[in-house]
């Protein structure tokens, strides 16, 4: 008996780095100082740009959208999927994305599979402006079903100290403005499987008409990145707080960042949820609160402003790009909650 008799392809393996270093290397910013294939990765941080450099750090994964991927056979986006969310959750406390790694681990490797999935990192990570600096692929047989895999994503970014958002200064009178989501992101696949797979007996490529699209579209489509559109504001002062809106949607999200005494109230009416959360609470008759808490509903970034700076902010997103930012509520004096009217 041997290694590869065991499950574990040590050529395959050197295969799959091959094509890796390739993708990683078109991400690397003057910073990165080591090769894909380093015991580390090696990043210069040019302490220069800040007054007080802070570093804000953030780990996530994709959850069961990869189940998804797995039944479409396309894993192209997953990568992508998960460079946004980790920037997104770091942007939150007002940070710089700076470098990345990931973590991909599966039963049989594949590099046909891993290059798609790597692409899609490498794709992402130069859209927001950091570097692929390094990662582990592991190939555990036994441990994983044929055909699946698990990835997760470990991001670094910087912050000046005087810039840090966290929240503290929001207070009763204050203006939600939300920014609308593209889909699902990367939370709710549990319960979205469960009604279309297992209720409703569809397939991945299924063509809803209430969608205009399949299945597998609707629930493959890309998490946002807030980047670009939020980086503009920052640095301004006027964004007391932003909330990331992932997985407990606005119910459990927006309650992370609001000082004692103060509550959130959402008015469930200021945008119209899209079609596709319309359709998954319908078909599987889910009660409102449930599918609020299961998913974002329209609403991927949650910004805290003062009142009177709530014109200018969102005149500021336009300018940046995004043209469909509202109002969605206010601060009032309450525990730390959501209410929604």
């Amino acid at each position: 008996m041997d290694y590869k008799s065991s499950g574990v392809d040590i050529d395959t393996g050197n295969e799959t780095v091959r094509r890796i270093k390739r993708l990683a290397k078109s991400t690397f910013t003057p910073g990165v100082l080591s090769d894909i294939g380093s015991f580390g990765g090696l990043f210069n941080f040019d302490a220069a740009r800040f007054k007080e450099p802070v570093l804000v750090s953030s780990a996530d994964g994709v959850g069961t959208k990869l189940k998804v991927a797995f039944m479409a056979n396309q894993h192209r986006t997953i990568g992508a999927d998960l460079v946004n969310h980790c920037v997104n959750d770091i942007l939150v406390q007002g940070a710089t994305p700076l470098f990345f790694l990931d973590y991909l681990a599966t039963g049989r490797l594949s590099p046909d599979v891993a290059e798609q999935i790597v692409d899609g990192l490498a794709r992402a990570c130069k859209d927001n402006g950091c570097a692929l600096i390094g990662g582990e692929t592991a190939e555990m047989p036994g441990f994983y079903a044929d055909g699946e895999y698990d990835v997760a994503g470990f991001i670094v970014g910087a912050v000046d100290r005087a810039n840090i958002i966290d929240g503290r200064s929001i207070a009763a009178g204050d203006v939600l403005i939300g920014l609308p989501s593209n889909g699902l992101h990367t939370n709710g696949y549990s319960l979205a499987r469960k009604i279309a797979f297992d209720e409703l007996k569809l397939t991945i490529d299924s063509h809803l008409p209430e969608l205009g699209e399949t299945v597998g579209d609707a629930l493959l489509r890309t998490h946002r990145s807030y980047l670009p559109v939020i980086t503009p504001l920052l640095g301004r002062g006027q964004i007391k707080g932003m909330a990331h809106i992932t997985g407990g949607g606005i119910t459990d999200n927006l309650p992370r960042i609001l000082p004692a005494g103060t509550s959130a109230r959402v008015n469930r009416t200021s945008w119209r949820v899209p079609a596709i959360f319309r359709w998954l609470g319908e078909s599987g008759r889910v009660p409102e609160y449930d599918l609020r808490r299961a998913m974002n509903m329209g609403i991927g970034m949650i910004l805290v402003v003062a009142a009177n700076d709530a014109d200018a902010v969102r005149k500021d997103l336009l300018n940046a790009g995004e043209a469909n930012s509202v109002v969605i509520g206010d601060i009032i004096k309450g525990q730390q909650d959501v209410q929604y009217v």
